[in-house]
């Protein structure tokens, strides 16, 4: 049997499985942790949970191998800490926590060679459950309120959705073998290419042409006001965007299956720095190849 130390090794050098063995191993001590701090309940199990996806972005941040267990612990009592923090600060509803570890979506993807496991497995989610984890963790839409304005559901749902989807990926994660798995940088590297070319292609005042190209006749698009409209409501607010002298810049592009999100940085016209909020997230979804739904957010 693989020792915590071997195991911690292959885990730094992209091995899921080991980890996931890893987390199986010290897996009642991390639920000692949760269910001593917080009770029985959903909130234990939510902590546990968020605790092994910490430790699957950060393992390579283990100094002492030996010492994983006692880390593990560490990592699920943080959570169980931040749960108690919210909870005495929020008063009628329970606010979202913030991811336990803030990062950077270039670094979720590029950290480490179990970035691919990261986007399978996510590939394995619903289009519901991986939308709401895409907004939640990889962009800087992350409160369950603005999550709900963009999705346009329930705040509950939000975090229901959240739930089910952690709870998803720490099931693979326990359970994943060596497998091979898709370059999930390079489906994000084309996105990242696509984004940079549609606004490319709109200074060129060749926008229309694209939208027919790539987006679905029904298409449905929302935009950051809530007007609806189809392709024409996404040519027209491109085309007065540009009339006005609002540019558009790519932040990042985020990409899984059929759901993939854009963030930009929005420039008002030197005589005018007030004209438009600071950035917008397009949030999409493809059917057949083409995209065929369209949600504008301007994230405060």
């Amino acid at each position: 049997m693989l020792s915590d130390v071997e195991l911690v090794r292959a885990a730094r050098d992209g091995d899921v499985g080991a980890l996931g063995l890893l987390l199986t191993r010290h897996e009642a001590g991390m639920r000692a942790v949760a269910l001593a701090v917080l009770g029985y309940g959903p909130d234990a199990e939510d902590a546990v949970q968020d605790a092994s996806l910490t430790a699957l972005r950060r393992i390579g941040d283990l100094r002492e191998p030996e010492s994983v267990g006692p880390w593990l612990r560490m990592i699920v009592r943080n959570e169980c800490r931040m749960r108690l923090r919210a909870a005495r600060s929020v008063v009628p509803v329970a606010e979202p926590l913030a991811p336990a570890d803030p990062m950077s979506p270039e670094r979720i993807v590029d950290d480490h060679a179990s970035r691919d496991w990261i986007w399978h497995a996510m590939g394995e989610l619903t289009p519901s459950l991986r939308q709401t984890l895409l907004l939640r963790y990889f962009t800087t839409v992350t409160t369950y309120d603005e999550i709900a304005e963009v999705l346009e559901v329930p705040v509950g749902t939000v975090r229901s959705r959240l739930n089910q989807a952690r709870g998803k990926l720490v099931e693979s994660l326990r359970a994943t073998a060596d497998v091979a798995h898709a370059d999930a940088g390079a489906a994000n590297t084309a996105s990242t290419r696509e984004a940079v070319e549609t606004l490319e292609v709109a200074e060129r005042g060749e926008f229309p042409a694209l939208v027919h190209d790539r987006w679905l006749p029904e298409t449905e698009m929302i935009a950051g006001n809530g007007l609806r409209g189809g392709r024409d409501l996404l040519v027209h607010g491109m085309d007065k965007d540009l009339t006005d002298g609002v540019h558009q810049r790519l932040r990042y592009a985020v990409t899984s299956c059929d759901v993939t999100v854009w963030e930009m940085d929005l420039i008002s016209p030197p005589d005018d720095p007030e004209h438009c909020p600071p950035g917008v997230i397009w949030v999409m979804t493809r059917r057949e190849g083409r995209y065929g739904k369209l949600r504008l957010y301007h994230p405060l």
